[in-house]
């Protein structure tokens, strides 16, 4: 029998055959489950009819119930006794404010523990062949939030180039803004990108095009979060389709 804590468990990108052995335990012993709107319905139904759901999805970027009364609830929920996961898509170490959370627990007394998860990023690297690193292309990468306060204010220079990849967290309603970020900051309007949406799923899509033309494809292709966005010469060692090429064909098509 589990002991009555909070256990922040990343649900990982989607798909329930990637979930941890731990993750897939804690989640069918749950008194109380606090999830996110973006865990996937098969993982859900893994949840003991028993227990009690709490959603606190967001909408427009904004949670349902602010971080403090997420905080509250996990305090509130596991002091009487019970088991509390937080559950989330991906790692919850991850942009998933789950350093806020398990500091909440511990600041009140309350046992936390971290259940990692695989990442939206890697998740959907793997699943689109597409490597975050290569010794051909790339000796680094760097994981930012393309949705957040002051976007334009922040140094994203020398995070992405020959030799690096970018991996963009949230950036699909900011595309244009990240577009223009990059170039001003030098990026080659020309070097390689690609959109991982639905990462995992069965419906899945995994499209690729250059820089300048990022915010247009996504328009065209109607992508919706969850998305993430990859920057960087390993991008053409993808099975990502080129859906720039694809444009211009019909194009030529029309014309």
């Amino acid at each position: 029998m589990e002991k009555a804590r909070v256990y922040l468990v990343g649900a990982g990108p989607g798909d329930p055959e990637l979930l941890t052995v731990k993750a897939a335990r804690l989640i069918s012993a749950a008194d109380v489950v606090v999830h996110d709107g973006l865990v996937d319905a098969a993982i859900m139904a893994m949840i003991s009819p028993s227990a009690r759901l709490i959603s606190v999805a967001k909408s427009r970027s904004r949670h349902s119930v602010p971080q403090d009364g997420i905080n509250d609830i996990l305090v509130r929920e596991a002091q009487v006794g019970r088991i509390v996961v937080r559950l989330k898509g991906g790692d919850p170490f991850i942009f998933g404010r789950g350093g806020e959370e398990a500091e909440a627990c511990r600041d009140a007394g309350i046992d936390v523990e971290v259940v990692p998860g695989i990442s939206a990023a890697m998740g959907g690297a793997a699943a689109t062949m597409l490597p975050l690193t290569h010794r051909d292309a790339a000796s680094a990468v760097t994981f930012v939030a393309g949705q957040c306060k002051g976007l334009t204010d922040q140094n994203w220079a020398g995070l992405a180039g020959k030799g690096r990849t970018l991996v963009i967290y949230m950036g699909v309603a900011t595309a244009a803004d990240i577009t223009e970020k990059l170039i001003s900051d030098g990026l080659s309007p020309d070097t390689p990108v690609a959109v991982l949406e639905r990462a995992t799923r069965p419906d899945a899509r995994a499209m690729q095009t250059i820089l300048t033309d990022l915010g247009d494809m996504i328009k065209r292709e109607g992508v919706e979060s969850p998305a993430i966005i990859v920057v960087g010469d390993v991008v053409l060692k993808s099975d990502a389709e080129n859906r720039l090429r694809h444009f211009a064909k019909q194009a030529e098509e029309i014309a």
